[in-house]
């Protein structure tokens, strides 16, 4: 693809992208940092192979080291990976210079296709430029929803992190929530900002933000239970990912204190917890959805000139709320490592 053909390099119709399942064939996953793992996590997904010549697409996320969130977002790019004959090569770095750094090299392997998260957007802007004078396509999954147009970005797949805040918000009114603290596990992450700004919108009571490190767990629940003693009137604790949630109902029995969390995200563990009451809600934003889409997104613009959205909307995948009158059903897929 050279620059000119891209999709907001100049006006053209939308297409809205079909994909023909019935010219698939089963097949296993092919993934360059999968292994076998990868393999036979595709596999049970049934997903089929395409005919269309091998491509290779990098994943580039900024997944801290521990956070399995990235492990399900991973598992859905594997499975669109082997159903349309892709490799993929996964790398992340939470560090954003860092994740440049990984998008670089990308461009400098001359891959087919870039999916790329926008934790913080300004660090990619250059990196990403290089990309499209390259020729190179690039979507947006997860994090950047304010700034993939900016970025002159190809399609972005993801919620709505200030919707989703503001949804958290209204629910935290209905479970009669008085005094709220916000935990933020990475600061200057433009989703998890927008996730607390949007709480605070909409939540009739007091809500307080807590920044902590979200790669020191230790610290992270040293810091919940700190304030959650010097504080007795917070009733409710609101995490920003599912590990940190957990953790937060240890914090919240080390102080004694009567709070109740509810979180961001979602995984097996987490599905465990609402089952037993120790978490009471969560915001699911389907990460294996998010995953699976931006590598299928790729496929369908590079073999169809397919791309979602028109390269004017994005594709939501959330916010969608998981509690006890629906765990049960959510929690099938959730063991497979699929929400």
């Amino acid at each position: 693809m050279d620059r000119s053909s891209h999709p907001r390099s100049r006006r053209i119709a939308p297409v809205v992208a079909v994909a023909a399942a019935a010219a698939l064939t089963l097949a296993g996953c092919s993934s360059s940092s999968g292994g076998k793992g990868a393999e036979e996590g595709a596999a049970n997904a049934s997903a089929g192979k395409a005919t269309t010549p091998r491509m290779t697409v990098a994943l580039v996320t900024h997944q801290a080291p521990g956070d399995t969130f990235w492990d399900t977002v991973r598992k859905g790019a594997e499975a669109a990976a082997a159903k349309d004959n892709i490799k993929l090569v996964y790398s992340a770095d939470p560090n954003a210079g860092n994740q440049a750094n990984l998008v670089q090299n990308a461009i400098d392997q001359k891959v087919d296709g870039i999916a790329v998260t926008l934790a913080k957007p300004d660090a990619l802007k250059g990196v990403i430029g290089k990309a499209e004078k390259s020729g190179i396509p690039v979507v947006g999954l997860n994090s950047g929803l304010s700034d993939w147009k900016k970025l002159n970005m190809l399609e972005f797949f993801g919620q709505d992190e200030s919707v989703a805040g503001e949804a958290f918000g209204k629910k935290l009114n209905e479970v009669g929530a008085k005094h709220a603290l916000c935990v933020v596990q990475e600061q200057g992450n433009v989703g998890l900002t927008q996730r607390c700004d949007g709480v605070e919108k909409t939540f009739d009571g007091k809500l307080d933000t807590q920044n902590v490190n979200g790669t020191d767990m230790p610290g992270v629940k040293s810091t919940i239970t700190a304030k959650l003693k010097q504080d007795p009137s917070i009733d409710y604790v609101v995490t920003l990912g599912a590990p940190f949630a957990l953790t937060a109902v240890q914090s919240v029995g080390d102080a004694g204190s009567k709070a109740k969390v509810a979180t961001f995200d979602l995984n097996k563990d987490l599905i465990k917890a609402i089952k037993g009451d120790d978490i009471q809600f969560a915001v699911d934003q389907q990460p294996y959805l998010q995953g699976y889409l931006a590598v299928d997104g790729l496929w369908l613009y590079k073999n169809n000139g397919n791309y979602s959205g028109g390269g004017e909307q994005p594709v939501l995948t959330g916010p969608a709320f998981v509690d006890k009158s629906n765990v049960d059903k959510i929690g099938e897929f959730a063991a497979k490592g699929n929400r």
